[in-house]
């Protein structure tokens, strides 16, 4: 296969805006090191991970919540996900799916012509467990926003599926992240499952993947998106804004706690929840779009023994084991829009917007 030299590409150039994101056609396409795979990009899921990066709102120096426009109080050193800068430029996107076309020395030749999708976690494989030692494809490496992208081949997981490539590209970011918290959760059939956000890729995601341990699962998010919710088949569907939230699941599933909080919202509900749940239970949480600032009684912690967990880096069986889900088909994609790479910038300001169920998908 003769390669193109250049390709097109979305370059974040700084943090911002974003007019920081740039269209170009004539950028160089990369080359794969000796461990890496060049794939042929078909698709490329968005995230909000994409949008806080740019924008820096994962330094300690911004309290507000999430945002599409810059923060003119990000701190130099801290805005991503692991607390470090980041490096200009820099094409984001992290949930590729596609074609490899080349590989590097130290790969398999055979792996040419493989359908795969990434798995995101960039590991130091002599140490994959090691959470000090990870980065995130799109953020500390090039990513999907492009035509072409390369990745260690460790990272490329061939998928054996009838869906579409924008479909397969809505799961590895989304999912993967609820897994990881359910996972950490210790959700099972004998959890109810209370989950912000429901409308979102993680939140939809999460929905699923309770389900699919057997829970019962409580979803919130804005009335207007429950017809299409009810499809993923939650025992229960409650709006983002409740004035008195135990009374509301009492008359949604006969009881006025859960046993597990999995949240993406944070903000000012947050004590609510915490009261929601039943002594010895679970909060864990992915996100705060809402505001990363919270009050907490610590004797609500403490005194009902509740264990709180976060959830970022996630050990690589949780993406290996998505893939077996998606190739069971014991989940289903939400594609809520797909956007031409030329399009982008319309794109990511639809998505900031939060009317849609699902994923958006970037389509070079």
């Amino acid at each position: 296969m003769t390669l193109p030299d250049t390709m097109r590409a979305i370059v974040l150039v700084g943090h911002g805006g974003l007019d920081k994101l740039e269209y170009h056609t004539d950028w160089p396409r990369p080359e794969p090191g000796p461990d890496q795979v060049l794939i042929k990009v078909e698709a490329c899921g968005m995230n909000n991970t994409d949008v806080n990066t740019r924008v820096g709102w994962y330094s300690k120096a911004v309290s507000d919540a999430t945002s599409g426009d810059g923060f003119e109080e990000v701190g130099e050193d801290d805005p991503t996900w692991g607390g470090a800068p980041i490096s200009f430029p820099r094409i984001q996107g992290a949930d590729v799916v596609g074609e490899i076309v080349a590989v590097g020395a130290n790969v398999d030749a055979n792996r040419i012509g493989q359908r795969i999708m990434t798995d995101n976690w960039l590991r130091d494989w002599s140490d994959p467990l090691n959470k000090y030692s990870t980065g995130y494809f799109g953020s500390e490496a090039d990513g999907g926003y492009a035509e072409y992208t390369v990745i260690d081949h460790r990272n490329a997981h061939v998928v054996q599926s009838d869906m579409t490539s924008a479909e397969l590209a809505t799961f590895s970011c989304s999912y993967s992240t609820a897994e990881g918290m359910l996972t950490r959760a210790n959700v099972g059939a004998d959890d109810v499952v209370l989950i912000t956000g429901a409308s979102g890729g993680v939140g939809s995601a999460l929905i699923q993947l309770a389900k699919r341990r057997g829970a019962t699962v409580v979803a919130m998010a804005s009335e207007s998106k429950h017809t299409q919710l009810a499809e993923l088949a939650p025992d229960a569907l409650l709006p983002r804004s409740v004035p008195n939230l135990g009374k509301a699941l009492k008359a949604a599933i006969g009881r006025e706690t859960v046993t597990v909080v999995a949240d993406i919202v944070g903000g000012p509900a947050f004590g609510s929840l915490i009261d929601l749940i039943a002594r010895g239970g679970y909060y864990t949480c992915s996100g705060a779009i809402a505001g990363p600032m919270v009050e907490l009684d610590l004797r609500t912690f403490y005194l009902n023994d509740l264990t709180f967990t976060g959830s970022t880096v996630i050990p690589p069986q949780i993406f290996e084991n998505l893939v077996s889900y998606i190739e069971r088909g014991e989940v289903k994609p939400l594609v809520a829009q797909t956007v031409p790479l030329a399009d982008f910038h319309a794109g990511q300001a639809a998505f900031i917007e939060k009317s849609h169920i699902g994923n958006f998908v970037v389509v070079p």
